[in-house]
């Protein structure tokens, strides 16, 4: 009973990702997302998308994967994609957040999520590097679908876009492609600063 109640202890505490908040807007464009939304959308996606990962990767990997890497902005927050303030100290608030949330699983799990995690964070696996590119792509398309909405009301700047995906063509190349034509249309409608 000391595991499960472990378990369940996890399973209530990060009900509480529902109530992080983004600064992507729903396809619709009637509200933010949260990040429950966004992880349950990345683990779609990379049912979905498989097939266009540069290297063949674990859905069982990398569906975990995706549903955990926002955990710890239960703690740490949400640090917008091009807030430089707030990147400065994210990897510090992250880290703490993943001691504390991951901490109350039973040993195996505590390991075994916190393993996936930092993973995810170093970016070297070809099933971290996919797990990266549904992460970046998924805003980029509710950016697009809600008529590029955040990028405007945020002034962001393509230069902003690409440096954030800088490393998005080794996880898969031609998600890419698709990106980028996304992101030259939102210049052409204005939503997008070209410099």
């Amino acid at each position: 009973m000391e595991r499960l109640e472990k378990q369940m202890q996890f399973i209530i505490e990060v009900d509480k990702v529902k109530n992080i908040f983004r600064q992507t807007y729903l396809a619709d464009g009637n509200r933010k997302e949260n990040d429950a939304e966004h992880s349950w959308h990345l683990a779609l996606m990379a049912v979905l998308l498989k097939e266009y990962s540069n290297e063949e990767v674990s859905l069982e990997k990398v569906i975990p994967m995706v549903l955990i890497h926002d955990l710890v902005e239960i703690d740490a927050g949400d640090t917008y994609a091009y807030d430089e303030a707030g990147a400065a100290t994210k990897e510090i608030r992250e880290r703490k957040a993943a001691e504390r949330i991951f901490g109350l699983l039973p040993e195996d799990q505590r390991s075994w999520f916190r393993q996936l995690w930092e993973e995810f964070e170093a970016y070297e696996t070809p099933e971290a590097k996919f797990a990266h590119v549904l992460d970046n792509c998924q805003p980029l398309l509710l950016n697009d679908a809600s008529g590029g909405r955040s990028w405007a009301e945020h002034g962001v700047k393509k230069s902003q876009i690409y440096k954030r995906n800088q490393h998005t063509s080794e996880g898969s190349g031609e998600i890419w492609e698709y990106m980028k034509k996304l992101v030259d249309k939102h210049i052409r409608l204005g939503n997008v600063i070209d410099e």
